[in-house]
């Protein structure tokens, strides 16, 4: 599958100059990991390429981003849509349908520039010129690493492999998610044999954090609820909860994953009440059969992955609750 797709790319490469990269709208590790590395690899194979952000990054992941080439839409429109009308391939990575780049969508529906989608998450959207899909792999930078391993290892260097290692970590909850696999642990071993300084990685990914986050996962686990009878928990923060603790982008990352560590927990939820978008954010997390990805699909306009998944409600806060509480109840059946 890599070497066919990887043939493909490379004569699509073989013509063309100019390219550009697409991550998803509030990029994770693993959205910019594997957007600098192909940056990374495709400079070195002599393409003018660029990164374009359809919104800033957490501050936690800033160091992964390489001002001078990446471009955020949301604060230079004007030069996206440049960049945009001399590019003459874009790939689109970490996501499968155009809505999870936001208002970045419009440039990219009215371009006829070919899209290249590279993507782990279920049930793609038809927008690409090439794809490959592969909801079964762990995270994009393992995919992405496979393909530019195809097409030309020795341009695999130590910043590249950093770039990898910090989508890979984090993708796969530290490599203790289901995806995870041998030939995931292989890909890591000869990252390490590129010279990446995992422990330096870890410590900037998740250990600098500010003390107001500190306050606010507190106040997320005194709020946390348990449903009766099923092994579900939930927590809920307002917009008053973000504000008193001064909340940056990022600031939530990880948290719904503390329910999970609770004995017979197996469904882990959080509702946010987002103060830029005005809508609710919800995160779901579960542990083995449960799919978490078809529930967020059918009441909370979600999907990602069979054990985590994101979804968003337009109600209030209150109503939100209310539905997550009777529709968590009709899916287990209750």
């Amino acid at each position: 599958m890599y070497l066919e797709f990887s043939q493909k790319l490379n004569k699509i490469l073989d013509g063309i100059s100019n390219c550009l990269i697409i991550p998803h709208k509030n990029p994770d590790a693993d959205a910019l990991g594997s957007s600098m590395a192909l940056f990374s690899f495709l400079t070195k194979l002599g393409k003018k390429t660029k990164v374009i952000l359809p919104n800033s990054p957490p501050g936690n992941l800033e160091w992964m981003i390489n001002k001078r080439d990446v471009i955020s839409y949301e604060k230079s429109p004007e030069k996206t849509k440049r960049y945009l009308s001399n590019s003459q391939i874009i790939f689109a990575l970490d996501f499968n349908s155009l809505k999870r780049i936001g208002s970045l969508s419009k440039e990219i529906e009215s371009t006829k520039t070919p899209l290249i989608m590279i993507d782990h998450h279920e049930s793609p959207e038809n927008f690409s010129t090439l794809f490959l899909s592969k909801p079964n792999i762990g995270s994009t930078c393992e995919i992405v690493y496979n393909i530019m391993k195809s097409i030309n290892n020795e341009l695999i260097d130590k910043e590249i492999a950093t770039y990898i290692y910090s989508g890979i970590l984090t993708d796969t909850g530290s490599f203790r998610f289901p995806l995870t696999t041998g030939h995931t642990h292989n890909i890591i071993s000869e990252l390490f044999i590129k010279g990446i300084n995992h422990t330096k990685i870890h410590e900037r990914i998740y250990d600098n954090f500010s003390i107001e986050r500190a306050h606010l996962l507190a106040i997320s686990l005194k709020n946390l609820k348990q449903i009766e009878s099923i092994g579900v928990v939930y927590t809920i923060l307002t917009k008053k909860d973000l504000k008193k603790h001064n909340f940056k982008k990022g600031d939530t990352e990880g948290f719904v994953n503390y329910g999970l560590r609770i004995k017979d927990i197996n469904v882990s939820v959080i509702l946010i009440e987002d103060s830029f978008e005005d809508i609710i954010k919800m995160s779901f997390r579960s542990k083995g059969r449960i799919d978490v990805n078809k529930f967020a699909k059918k009441y909370f306009n979600g999907g990602g992955h069979k054990n985590a998944s994101g979804g968003y409600s337009n109600d209030s806060i209150i109503e939100t609750e209310k539905k997550f509480i009777s529709s968590i109840k009709e899916y287990f059946r209750i």
